[in-house]
């Protein structure tokens, strides 16, 4: 376990977020939806290119590594 220092308006809205969650768990959320959010984008973009499938084989190792949506 690791202390970080977060300032406190940055401590209230990650209050007002995690409800019965602990603050672990709800930061974890938040990065696996912004890692999400741009391996879809990035899948979007390749589709125009035709390199979809091997994006596609990448943006899978990138969600084990964060225990993103397989």
């Amino acid at each position: 376990m690791k202390t970080i220092t977060i300032s406190d308006d940055v401590y209230e809205k990650l209050l007002r977020l995690k409800g019965k969650k602990s603050f672990s768990a709800i930061i974890d959320e938040l990065i696996s939806k912004s890692v999400e959010k741009r391996i879809d984008m990035l899948i979007e973009a390749a589709e125009a290119t035709g390199y979809e499938s091997e994006l596609e084989k990448i943006s899978k190792e990138i969600r084990k590594k964060f225990r993103v949506r397989l």
